[in-house]
């Protein structure tokens, strides 16, 4: 169990949607393929937090049950299928798109909390809906899925929907398991699923690479996570989805900078629509 204060978790929230906002970053500096990049991702992270579970006398299998490993098992597939398409996405359309794209989980939050944890949607959380699904249709220069752009939002949209079920699966062992825990043990069913057909490119990788997929790994992966499944131990999928609204905003501002990505006046007015839908996250009413 965790004593995390209300405060503290907001600021980790708020570190790992900024160390979030990066991985669409490292992930079109790196030029190997999508499984290489979330299979080194994955190994980095893994290694990082063996370590710091090992210096802080953290025990990976503390209280682990076969309901919690079921749970952790169901995230982590989830988690390596958000990875993928997330990178797949970003060679596709760029780094704008991509993240515009993945920045409407938090609209699949809301849908999956309503389901798994009967939590009614308020008619502000179906408006949110709406106003998503209508700035994703503007991204796009046209909705076209013979245009790269679009079956690169997509597939972002894909990856969106994967981040959600992770965010409301964790719900079911935040606060139970170490942060640590979670994440190391997600991060190895993530290895596990992409072992067979990412080992060979991950080898063949320029070293350049191994540095971006070595930052991502331990910055935007191994320590980002544990920020961001500490802070579901106090706060709701749904509550936690807001810091993501920035998110997006960093990823196209730094690939405007490096890639030069400038965004389109439809991709902006989308983006808006996406990040006011997003601001629009209500606490869920406390129970009685």
């Amino acid at each position: 169990m965790t004593d995390l204060t209300h405060n503290r978790a907001l600021l980790f929230m708020h570190v790992a949607a900024l160390l979030f906002g990066l991985t669409g970053i490292f992930g079109k500096l790196a030029s190997t393929s999508p499984d290489a990049i979330v299979l080194g991702r994955a190994v980095f992270a893994v290694a990082a937090l063996v370590l710091f579970a090992l210096w802080a006398r953290n025990p990976l299998a503390a209280g682990l049950t076969g309901k919690r490993l079921a749970s952790l098992l169901l995230c982590g597939v989830f988690l390596a299928i958000h990875w993928l398409t997330f990178f797949h996405a970003i060679k596709l359309s760029g780094v704008g798109i991509a993240t515009l794209g993945f920045a409407s989980f938090p609209a699949f939050v809301v849908m999956l909390e309503a389901v798994f944890w009967r939590e009614k949607p308020s008619a502000s959380d179906l408006l949110k809906v709406a106003l998503v699904c209508a700035g994703l249709l503007l991204i796009p220069p046209q909705f076209d899925l013979a245009a790269s752009n679009t079956t690169g939002l997509l597939w972002a949209i894909l990856s969106g929907f994967c981040f959600a079920a992770v965010s409301v699966g964790n719900r079911l062992t935040s606060g139970q398991l170490h942060p640590v825990q979670i994440a190391c043990w997600q991060n190895l069913v993530v290895m596990a699923c992409v072992l067979p057909f990412g080992a060979s490119a991950m080898l063949e990788m320029p070293p350049l690479d191994w540095l971006w997929i070595g930052l991502l790994g331990v910055l935007c992966t191994g320590l980002a996570h544990v920020l961001f499944v500490s802070s579901l131990s106090v706060l709701k999928a749904r509550v936690a989805s807001l810091f993501f609204a920035l998110e997006p905003v960093y990823g196209i501002l730094i690939a405007w900078w490096l890639f030069a990505e400038q965004p389109t006046l439809r991709m902006l007015l989308g983006g808006a629509l996406i990040i006011s839908a997003v601001l629009m996250v209500q606490r869920a009413p406390k129970p009685a």
